[in-house]
């Protein structure tokens, strides 16, 4: 008589186990923490708002909430998962602790959040300084993405309010710093807004500009190697001026909206003034053309923009707006960059694209829903979330090579950061032993090796 055979094997299962760590490829999060110097940073920062008897520091504490939501964590209580491994993680304040620091720090208002990004700042301009080539300025230009992200609410919370799509919550706007083909990226803004915040709100476009400008090397706040890229929500005369302000003069590629001076325009344009789009290998692209509009309709706008525009055969199943012509859909874009082919600005204008993949990570690290009440506890899971997210682009930038380096915050934690490790000590010295099949032990090993290498701050 034959027995079945089960797909897997039957174990048993007992909670008595010892000396094992879970998580341990976490430890790459953590050495890029001291590397980088924003535990220092932290604790210094929030040094004010620390009791004169108090046990945890307010700036580890801190970090610890952001570990935990870079390990795929969103509440604070999953801070419970790095207080289970005292090795990794050292000391870990309780939930009681954690909560009233949040309440403390939302208590003190845009001070806390001021000293929170000061020691983002500090730590950005080490890593930076640690990746050499392979930092966001390695030549000699750093590109800012604006953009919107929906966040929707579950249950009724401050300044939660229905949506242009819709739904109910908030309306965050992010800005990001884009590493090129070659990384991912990292965010330096986000502005808490009610659901239903305009998206052509030029002040809170510009508000959101500064907080990413005071995020960068003191060199790269003012003048024409920072760009400053938005869609169409950005396509306003008051953030385009504030932009090109005498003193400033950021460089822009803000998108615009089809207007129907624009339109008509748009249908004059000769068929020898069309010029190929060109892809990122150089190549023309399929089905999509590119031009430069002039004349009175950039009387209104600061001096020195150029307005392009750019015509596409529509994809299968796209539906074709009022404002397209001839079949094909339009759109346009302004920008105060001279002297450069119009394919090649109007590429550089369509890779804001990327943006869509950082909203992706954030959305996969704490921004799938604002966990706490009121707007100012909110604003601080906010700096939480960038933190994390900080952590997630600063790791692979200084340690990981390859394809690796474009692994997103879901692949990082399944192949990384979940591996396992049992612990030993042996004399004064505790070491952590990877699991030797795990697939991606290499990779963590190697990248820890290459973390070693780098200078430890102070």
């Amino acid at each position: 008589m034959k027995h079945s055979i089960g797909s897997y094997p039957r174990v048993r299962v007992q909670d008595d186990g010892r000396q094992v760590v879970s998580q341990a490829g976490s430890v790459l999060l953590v050495e890029t923490v001291r590397k980088t110097g924003l535990d220092q940073a932290m604790s210094q920062a929030l040094a004010p708002w620390r009791k004169p008897r108090a046990v945890h520091d307010p700036g580890k504490a801190l970090l610890d909430v952001a570990l935990a939501v870079a390990l795929g964590g969103d509440s604070l209580a999953d801070v419970a998962m790095l207080r289970c491994e005292p090795a990794v993680f050292g000391p870990v304040a309780s939930d009681p602790t954690v909560s009233r620091l949040i309440d403390t720090l939302a208590a003190s208002g845009e001070k806390a959040l001021q000293a929170i990004r000061s020691a983002r700042s500090e730590a950005r301009c080490r890593a930076w300084s640690l990746a050499g080539k392979n930092a966001p300025d390695a030549d000699g230009q750093v590109v800012i993405d604006l953009d919107g992200v929906l966040v929707i609410a579950h249950s009724d919370k401050e300044d939660a309010a229905p949506t242009w799509k819709k739904t109910y919550g908030h309306h965050p706007l992010m800005a990001f710093l884009d590493h090129g083909p070659g990384g991912t990226g990292e965010p330096v803004a986000a502005l808490l807004r009610p659901g239903n915040a305009g998206s052509n709100t030029a002040a809170d476009h510009i508000t959101t500009a500064q907080l990413a400008l005071a995020q960068l090397p003191k060199h790269y706040r003012r003048g024409r190697q920072t760009l400053v890229r938005t869609d169409s929500a950005g396509g306003t005369h008051d953030f385009v001026s504030w932009l090109a302000q005498r003193g400033r003069w950021l460089s822009y590629s803000v998108g615009m909206v089809i207007t129907e001076a624009i339109h008509e325009h748009v249908l004059k344009i000769p068929a020898s003034a069309w010029t190929p789009a060109v892809e990122t290998g150089g190549e023309a692209r399929d089905g999509a053309w590119v031009a430069e509009l002039t004349g009175k309709l950039l009387d209104s706008w600061p001096k020195g923009m150029r307005l392009i525009v750019r015509k596409e055969r529509p994809h299968p199943g796209a539906q074709l707006r009022i404002t397209d012509a001839d079949g094909m859909r339009i759109t346009c874009f302004g920008t105060n960059t001279p002297d450069r082919p119009i394919a090649a600005l109007e590429l550089r204008h369509r890779l804001r694209a990327r943006a869509e993949d950082r909203i992706r990570a954030a959305r996969a690290t704490g921004l799938r829903n604002l966990p706490l009440h009121t707007t100012a506890q909110n604003k601080v899971w906010l700096e939480i979330v960038q933190i994390a997210l900080d952590l997630l682009a600063w790791m692979p930038m200084l340690a990981l090579t390859g394809k690796a380096r474009l692994w997103e915050p879901r692949r990082l934690r399944f192949r990384l950061f979940s591996a396992a490790a049992q612990l030993v000590t042996t004399g004064r010295r505790r070491i952590l032993r990877l699991t030797q099949h795990w697939p991606w032990t290499g990779e963590i090993t190697t990248a820890l090796e290459r973390l070693a290498l780098l200078a430890t701050p102070g």
